[in-house]
């Protein structure tokens, strides 16, 4: 693929391969060890570790925004790398609840960093259109491959080692990572208009997405995806080991099993997009995200419920697969650091929402009214979706 002939793109999509890969092993890692300390209290302190990574998202990432179009890139990113490897290897030694909301609002805070610097440079290696569609296909193919293919490495790591095993292996993923950025040169920033006051700076990722009408509808787009993804990775563990008395290599299938059908979107939508409009598209993932948990309430068992994850992995990806496009066409070349920021604050923001949501609703009031509730949640989000954002919008910012 000529994609990769580009050596700045080629270790980029390495390094975030890998630290997504680790990542993963940390989400089910994080899963088990809510379990070992909580019982059948998991989901809610699972929930309530989610929510703390989201109010680091929110609260960080506009900062970083505002302020990275003055910082060297790769620097910026090397470093925060660096300090994610020393929060999770630090994970191991957890002997309580309280150090759990501890570090994994520091591990957060660093990605809340990373993550829009490094959204924000793929396009200004690929100015091109179609080149950057397929680079953020490929950029969500491995977000795909992190969900299908770190549950089941760590299945089969669980087989043989602790599962403490895997906040160590993630952080030798965040060392490789912070390896291969260090060793290209990036682009330097688009030169960023002079706005006056730190106010200004801070809000002007957020101007621009709540004043273009489909960026509103993506952000409710992003409350279903959050609703759905939520239920799902909260509440997992709850229902495999306590509902269905199943162990932890079935918890690792069905992360896989939502992970699998997301990947099989993201290879085949490039192709779709280049026939379909992307506003369909989008809104028939939502859709399918409110079908999937709605299949939930038939007390689904463990075959059922991985096709149902399966169903709500593929709304998701039809949901964000397309949201990078969606953003590039809403802003000037020297703005997308900001919009980048913008729109990672304000999705998670929705997070924030649903990750509380999905443990609280899961361990009080049982795994079916939690399915009912982010069923509605994910299906009154679509049709308003489909509100805010009208059909004969422009493809692109006048």
């Amino acid at each position: 693929m000529d994609l990769f002939c580009d050596r700045r793109y080629r270790h980029l999509f390495a390094a975030q391969v890998i630290a997504l890969i680790g990542t993963g092993l940390t989400t089910v890692g994080l899963a088990l060890l809510a379990s070992e300390l909580a019982g059948e209290r998991a989901g809610e302190v699972l929930g309530t570790a989610l929510a703390i990574k989201m109010i680091a998202y929110v609260g960080i990432a506009p900062v970083v925004g505002a302020y990275a179009i003055r910082l060297p890139r790769r620097t910026l990113l090397v470093t925060l790398d660096l300090l994610r490897c020393a929060v999770v290897v630090s994970l191991p030694f957890v002997t309580a609840v309280w150090q759990i909301y501890l570090l994994i609002f520091l591990l957060n805070v660093c990605s809340a960093g990373f993550t829009p610097v490094f959204q924000a440079t793929i396009p200004d290696i690929f100015e091109d259109e179609q080149r950057y569609t397929r680079a953020l296909s490929l950029s969500r193919l491995a977000y795909d491959l992190e969900n299908l293919l770190s549950p089941l490495f760590a299945a089969l790591l669980l087989a043989v080692m602790s599962f403490n095993a895997l906040f160590v292996l993630n952080a030798v993923a965040f060392l490789l990572s912070a390896f291969l950025v260090i060793s290209v040169t990036l682009p330097s920033p688009h030169p960023q208009p002079l706005i006056a006051g730190v106010w200004a700076k801070l809000t002007l990722g957020m101007n621009i997405y709540l004043h273009t009408p489909r960026l509103r509808g993506l952000l409710a787009l992003n409350m279903a995806v959050a609703a759905a993804g939520a239920m799902q990775i909260v509440n997992t563990v709850v229902y495999v080991r306590h509902g269905l008395g199943l162990g932890e290599a079935s918890v690792a299938i069905a992360f896989a099993a939502a992970g699998g059908g997301s990947m099989l979107v993201a290879l085949s939508l490039p192709a779709l997009l280049e026939r379909l409009d992307q506003r369909p598209v989008m809104l028939a993932g939502g859709g399918l995200l409110g079908a999937s948990l709605l299949g939930g309430l038939f007390e689904p068992g463990f075959a059922p419920l991985l096709v149902l994850w399966f169903v709500l992995g593929a709304g998701a990806s039809m949901v964000m697969t397309p949201t990078g496009r969606l953003l590039q066409q809403s802003c000037r070349a020297e703005e997308r650091p900001a919009l980048f920021a913008a729109q990672f604050s304000l999705s998670h923001a929705c997070w924030l929402i649903a990750y509380p949501l999905a443990g609280w609703l899961g361990s009080m009031l049982g795994m079916m009214v939690a399915f009912a509730a982010l069923a509605t949640l994910a299906l009154a989000a679509t049709l308003l979706a489909g509100r805010l954002w009208p059909a004969e919008a422009p493809s692109a910012r006048a």
